[in-house]
């Protein structure tokens, strides 16, 4: 098996990687970030005491990654198509994508290694915030199995909601065109998941819950993962890279 592809895509990584953090976008959506997360977690420690009571068996890391921490899902809701947004849409404008074009590079590791940079930029957003687990090491709140499956879960959604936004962004010809698709199009997929609140029981009830985003969050919190919606976030996440790679390779063609 040929190491090129391998190497192609690491090299893209690096490239996106360092084009990221050199400009102010990444670092200003990790401060806006755990500022955000930061004050999410504080309230929740200040109101620990009235959740416990209410739900008996709630602890503060189950409450911030659990559907009671509504910001934590509208973060996840902006943060994803902010980091995607120039993925393509700035290479486009640029004009660089006519470089990457010409230079004997597949259309996969190009998309994989652009994805993989924003995974990556996503992952060590959310690094700093296992803070929040040291600092409760003492209560009796921290299970190390039940806090991988939580991080698990929040690295389930963001694989599913960069790929959409990589897809997005090779659609657009702008940034902000970018980040208003990827908006629309995870919106749209949180919207859909509500229905499991609002529907009569049924099909179209049971496909709501399968969708539902609060749901996952929910039942990862509790260190629970549903074989089922592995499946789904992954295939999204396969089918997404799919389709952007044949619109990368359809550039290629036209060029």
């Amino acid at each position: 098996m040929s190491l090129a592809p391998l190497t192609q895509t690491w090299t893209i990584c690096k490239r996106e990687l360092s084009s990221l953090w050199v400009t102010p976008l990444a670092w200003v959506l990790l401060t806006a970030f755990l500022l955000v997360q930061g004050g999410v977690f504080y309230s929740i420690l200040l109101h620990s005491n009235s959740l416990g009571s209410e739900t008996g068996i709630v602890g503060p890391l189950q409450a911030y990654f659990g559907q009671q921490s509504v910001l934590l899902s509208m973060t996840l809701l902006l943060v994803c198509p902010a980091l995607t947004m120039r993925t393509f849409a700035e290479e486009r404008r640029s004009g660089t994508i006519e470089v990457l074009l010409a230079a004997p590079l597949g259309g996969t590791p190009l998309v994989l290694g652009k994805y993989l940079a924003v995974l990556c930029t996503y992952f060590l957003m959310w690094s700093p915030t296992l803070l929040y687990a040291v600092i409760l090491r003492d209560t009796g709140h921290v299970e190390p199995r039940v806090l991988l499956v939580r991080y698990g879960g929040i690295l389930l959604v963001g694989a599913g909601y960069l790929a959409l936004g990589t897809l997005m962004s090779a659609l657009a010809r702008s940034q902000l065109v970018a980040l208003l698709l990827s908006v629309f199009v995870q919106f749209g997929w949180f919207i859909l998941g509500i229905g499991e609140y609002v529907l009569d029981e049924g099909l179209l009830r049971d496909a709501s819950a399968h969708l539902s985003l609060t749901t996952l969050l929910e039942e990862t919190s509790r260190g629970l993962l549903d074989s089922r919606r592995l499946v789904l976030y992954l295939s999204v996440t396969a089918w997404a890279l799919y389709v952007t790679t044949q619109v990368v390779e359809s550039w290629r063609e036209a060029s």
